[in-house]
């Protein structure tokens, strides 16, 4: 009885090798930094946000100029000018200053908002690409993060081109 045991034990062992757990996994990796970076979406969108911010931008400025031109003055002049003057100027860059700093934090605000959301639309097509390629190549389990990685499990060149084409 004991030998039919060892027996039955031994067989479904070797039988385990020949299983689909034995089976060799496919595996592959995108570097999601290099995706963000290089692919068309990504691309377009990041032109699409400086033509988005490039009129604000252009206000901050703007505003940066007028309290550099004030400042200027207020060097060169502010010895001979009369007391009520140079407190109107001083008056005057203080609050230029408030406004840059408030314009500058609205707009790093916004535009990190914005960002964001093109971010999320971008990763939504490039995962949706990566799911194609998977299918396609027949891949059992793609990584975006590793420690390390051998160069012959990068995707990341076929994800790019798949975005590019769409």
């Amino acid at each position: 009885m004991s030998i039919y045991f060892f027996g039955l034990v031994a067989a479904s062992f070797f039988g385990f090798s020949t299983s689909p757990l034995a089976q060799e996994l496919k595996i592959g990796f995108v570097n999601t930094d290099r995706v963000f970076k290089e692919a068309a979406p990504a691309i377009r969108s990041q032109k699409k946000l400086q033509d988005e911010f490039a009129p604000r931008d252009q206000e901050i400025k703007a505003v940066n100029s007028e309290a550099t031109e004030v400042k200027a003055k207020l060097e060169k002049d502010g010895l001979t000018m009369a007391e009520s003057e140079k407190r109107a100027l001083e008056s005057e860059l203080a609050r230029l200053s408030r406004e840059i700093q408030r314009l500058q934090r609205e707009f790093r605000e916004e535009l990190n908002l914005r960002k964001q959301e093109e971010l999320k639309i971008i990763l939504r097509i490039a995962n949706e690409e990566i799911d194609k390629i998977a299918a396609e190549e027949q891949y059992d389990l793609i990584l975006q993060e590793a420690v390390y990685r051998s160069e012959r499990l990068d995707i990341t060149d076929k994800v790019i081109k798949a975005l590019e084409d769409d």
